[in-house]
This record gives C-alpha cells, structure tokens and sequence, in this order.
C-alpha cells in the first residue's frame, strides 16, 4: 500500500461521484438562505474583532498635589443672573485664595434667547468648619454668609435701583445660565449656586422672603475632567422644575479617580462620580435661603480602564464556530426538506394510481 493509498484512507471528506449527486430547488432555496446567514455572521464577527475591548483595574489612589477640574453648564430659568453667585468650599478649612475659575453667565429671555453676558472673575470663598459640610441650614451659618460674603450685592451700587432692575428682570421671566470651569484642591468640599451673595437685606426686599426664591434648574453637563468613549455622567440632562414649592437641592456626589489608557499608549486622567439627590423644602421659619449644592467626595480607589485589541485566534475560533454551524445546520434542513418533498409526492403518486 503506497503513500498515497494510506492517505485516501483517512480522507474524512470522501466525495461521492458526479452521477450519485442530485441537485433539487428546495437545496438552492437553502444554499442561499445558508450563504446569507453566513455573509451576515461573517460580518457581524468581522466588525466586532475590529473594535477594541476595555478592561478596567482598580488599585488605590496615590495622587497628591493636584487641582480637580469641575465642569459646569447649567440654566436657572427664574433667576436673573446679576443675583445669581457660584460659591466653592473647600472642606479642608483653607482659604481658597488661589482659586483658577473660568465662569460665564448668560442672561437668557423668558423665551430661552441670550440677550447678554457676564464674565465672573472669581467667586464667594470663605473658611468654615467640617460641621458646616456646606449647609447653610442653620441660622448662625445662613445669616454670616450674607452678611460677611466678600462680594456681597447691594452695596456695591446704588441698592434702590438694584432692587428695581432685578425685580423688573424677575417680573420679565428673566433666566441665567452658567458655564465654565472651577479649578479647586483635590480634596472633599462643595459647590453651590444662589442667590448668596445678596445682602440679607437686599434680598428680603427683592423676594419678599426666602419661600419666593424658585432655584429651578437644568443641568445640561456636570464632570469632573475630560470625556472618555462610553462615560456617563448621571446627572447629564438632569431638569429639576418648582412649580408651588421652594428649597434647596443637594447632589451628594462620589468621585472616582479613573484613567483612560488609549492603544496608543496615551493616558487620560479624569473622573467617573455616582450621585445621591436630595431635596429640602424651604419652611417659613428658616432663615437659610434656597440654592442648588453639589456636595463632592473622592473615592480612595481608582480606575484604569485599558484599551485592548481583540485576539486573533479568538476571533478565528468564532468564525470557524459559526459558519461551521451554519453549514452543518444548512445540510440538515436540506435533508429534512427533501425527505419531506419525497414523501409528500410519493404519497401524491399513490393516489394518483388508485
């Protein structure tokens, strides 16, 4: 027996002769459902190995020294903005003296339309205690912060016509909407946004008490760094309307240090957050005025999402996978329908000669 012989021995695709095969329409009908089937596997494969695959680690965060970016664009559509403050604490205890801000504010018509803007220079800093933990809720804090805010509205200018000018803004549904960039310490504190830097005074005679002032909002973008393919910010069109009420609104915000390392070998350090909301409804005997705070903590964890190509061979494993199926799939429907086909005109045939 000869090489050659040995090889046909273990052939396991033995072909049959020309003159033994049948070709039948109900086998095209399948060898094209099967071609079809198989094209579109072939591509759906194709395309997925072509994407890249994230993996993400997590180790602890060993960052110092560094500034945390705070990106912010949000609409008040009942606040006029020559009353609206933007004010960052920082719950270490410091004193914010060296803070980089980069904040614009729109004025917006009742009808959505800019029709002018302010360029904020710097904000509302001021020292307080870890009991304060931003809340303004208790008389001695509500009260010093108007009285002792450094940027203070109402005496800066003529307050008469400050009150009138605002009220008649108010009166026309006037809105604000405020953008930019808060570069503060990495470290635990907040942000807010209200009407604090009114002079207690000041504001009493613009809203006629605190239960008057409607902190609505919307919140078209909140991060904190840039974007990476597939974050999500949660609080990214968040829109928070009063209607027959007041308050405060409070995020309790988590972050969570991430870096993004592109296949390029190029690395993205930003942050991920989850969100808690709160409300609290103004009551006639507070003598705390509403605002919208975000309340920031850092996680000691941080993530390293990876970018990774997709493997060659697995790739090539769940090819052969699925037109291998499809194949073995296609033959066995081709069989059943010819056996199928058989019977029903064997038995058609046997009527006929009865």
């Amino acid at each position: 027996m000869g090489l050659k012989q040995v090889l046909k021995n273990i052939d396991a695709f033995p072909r049959a002769e020309e003159h033994l095969t049948q070709k039948t329409p109900s086998g095209a009908i399948v060898s094209v459902i099967g071609l079809i089937i198989m094209a579109t596997l072939f591509i759906h494969e194709l395309m997925f190995y072509l994407t890249t695959k994230t993996v993400h680690e997590m180790s602890v965060d060993v960052k110092r020294g560094e500034n945390l970016p705070i990106h912010i664009n949000m609409t008040f559509p009942s606040i006029p903005c020559e009353i609206l403050s933007v004010d960052a604490i920082d719950m270490s205890g410091k004193h914010e003296v060296d803070l980089d801000t980069n904040i614009w504010k729109l004025r917006l018509s009742k009808d959505g339309y800019i029709i002018g803007s302010e360029y904020v220079s710097d904000l509302v800093e001021k020292e307080h205690t870890s009991d304060d933990h931003g809340e303004h809720g208790s008389s001695e804090t509500g009260v010093s912060h108007h009285e002792d805010a450094k940027h203070s509205h109402g005496f800066g200018k003529d307050p008469l016509k400050m009150i009138k000018d605002v009220k008649r803004a108010i009166d026309d549904g006037e809105g604000c909407r405020v953008f930019g960039v808060l570069d503060v310490q990495r470290v635990a504190g907040n942000f807010h946004i209200s009407v604090h830097g009114l002079n207690i005074i000041v504001a009493q005679q613009i809203f006629e008490g605190a239960n008057h002032v409607n902190v609505s909002h919307v919140i078209h973008d909140l991060s904190f760094g840039p974007k990476y393919p597939g974050i999500h910010n949660p609080l990214d069109g968040t829109v928070r309307i009063l209607r027959d009420a007041s308050g405060t609104f409070k995020y309790y915000i988590k972050i969570v240090p991430t870096e993004y390392r592109y296949l390029s070998k190029e690395v993205l350090p930003t942050n991920q957050f989850s969100v808690t909301e709160y409300f609290v409804p103004i009551k006639d005997s507070d003598r705390s005025w509403p605002a919208v705070y975000f309340l920031y903590d850092l996680s000691p964890i941080t993530v390293t999402i990876r970018e990774e190509k997709r493997s060659f061979t697995h790739f090539i494993t769940r090819l052969c996978a699925v037109l291998g199926g499809t194949f073995a799939l296609t033959g066995m429907l081709d069989r059943w329908m010819y056996r199928l086909i058989e019977a029903a005109t064997h038995k058609s045939s046997s009527l006929g000669i009865f």
